[in-house]
């Protein structure tokens, strides 16, 4: 981005937000969809008084932020990812968030050690399975996609995928980079196709007999089992069966969406109050219903359908910077072992 596109980005973004003198506002840049926040965000100012001023983006935030600098309207940034917080931290764009109710209300997994981040949401990546081709009990780690058995079976997106990558990060930071190496060459070799689309494409194959395992994030099942635009979509979603990995040992791999307090921020303390309010248990089910994802506040109700088909799991509670941490380190091994080729 040019000097002079950052300027003008800085100058329409004080219009978007008004001057900093408002005491009782907070400014968010946010990566999550706005339907997905829009109700909590009008709750929240319900209930405090305090007016949120959103920009919504897929891309380019973090920029945005460096770009800005000093000057930066932004108090928070919420992400759908642990990728983009710990792109942040490495960027020094945040600081530690520091709450006593925050603390209280998120495991100290899914929070930075630091205090540079905190989880909202999660969700876990886990194995679609064909009811029709693949028995009960016949996978049960993420290990096991390295069987020759499955030569030609599997699915997914590509592996430079946030999602994927998280996921191999897990893997490097439980196995070491030597053996998660051998096993992503070996679920390469046992791809049914090239990687591509997303995830719910990944179970519309399995649906289609293209492949027998796949791999998506958990809320998509709830996504597709009640597409009422797309009813084709519930048939996908009743052509697997739904594996969480790894319950005999450490666990299935966790992501989160999260929360960032800029370093730079106009009005730090209201944005920690909105993230406190985030993570109250009233935000935590509304956040979740909407969404199909796991609340991060331990005790709090799940959504009626992820109760029924996915309570009682085990994840993995690794600390996920430590997962994010060797993002780096999986996206070179994607294209060392030719993944997406």
């Amino acid at each position: 981005m040019t000097i002079r596109k950052a300027l003008l980005s800085a100058a329409i973004l004080g219009s978007t937000f008004g001057t900093a003198a408002q005491a009782e506002e907070v400014n968010v840049y946010s990566f999550r969809q706005e339907f997905l926040l829009k109700p909590l965000l009008e709750a929240f100012t319900a209930d405090t008084g305090i007016k949120v001023n959103v920009v919504f983006a897929n891309k380019g935030l973090l920029e945005r932020i460096e770009h800005e600098g000093r000057n930066t309207p932004a108090d928070l940034l919420l992400t759908a990812d642990i990728g983009p917080l710990y792109d942040a931290v490495e960027r020094d764009l945040v600081v530690p968030i520091k709450s006593d109710v925050i603390e209280r209300n998120v495991p100290a997994h899914f929070r930075a050690e630091d205090g540079k981040w905190v989880g909202l949401t999660s969700r876990a990546r886990i194995i679609y399975a064909s009811k029709e081709r693949v028995k009960e009990g016949e996978i049960t780690r993420y290990e096991d996609l390295a069987d020759p058995k499955w030569k030609g079976r599997i699915c997914t997106r590509s592996g430079k995928h946030t999602y994927n990558l998280s996921l191999i990060g897990s893997m490097i930071a439980h196995h070491g980079e030597a053996e998660t190496e051998k096993w992503l060459m070996a679920v390469k070799e046992n791809l049914a196709r090239k990687p591509q689309g997303n995830d719910r494409s990944q179970v519309k194959a399995i649906k289609e007999g293209v492949c027998d395992l796949a791999l998506g994030n958990s809320y998509y099942y709830g996504k597709m089992a009640t597409n009422e635009k797309q009813p084709e979509q519930k048939e996908w979603a009743a052509s697997a069966n739904l594996v969480f990995p790894n319950q005999d040992d450490r666990g299935t791999h966790m992501n989160i969406s999260g929360a960032a307090l800029t370093k730079y921020a106009p009005h730090p303390e209201a944005a920690v109050k909105l993230v406190e309010y985030l993570t109250q248990k009233s935000a935590q089910e509304l956040y979740a219903q909407a969404n199909f994802e796991f609340p991060v506040r331990p005790n709090t109700p799940w959504s009626e359908l992820l109760e029924e088909k996915m309570s009682g799991f085990k994840g993995d509670e690794i600390n996920l910077g430590k997962v994010a941490a060797e993002r780096a380190a999986a996206a070179k091994m994607v294209d060392k072992v030719g993944f997406d080729n």
